[in-house]
């Protein structure tokens, strides 16, 4: 016994799941907003306190590459 294999119809849009997709999106954020206020707070306080000054990768690599004496101008 067979199983008939219809042809592809294509892709195209889904609009149901996008609807869905979007309703789920906009309840977190309505979720997470509230929340907004105390990540802000904290990322501040840690910057403030905590985080260490690390130089840029640029930063090294520039200081790496400068000469350790002005050359001298005779």
């Amino acid at each position: 016994m067979s199983t008939k294999v219809s042809e592809s119809t294509g892709y195209g849009p889904n609009s149901q799941m996008s609807l869905f997709g979007y309703i789920v999106a906009l309840l977190i954020v309505l979720v997470l907003l509230p929340v907004l206020p105390v990540f802000v707070l904290g990322w501040l306080v840690w910057r403030a306190f905590f985080a260490e000054e690390e130089e840029h990768r640029f930063e090294q690599w520039r200081r790496s590459r400068e000469p350790r004496q002005p050359p001298s101008g005779s």
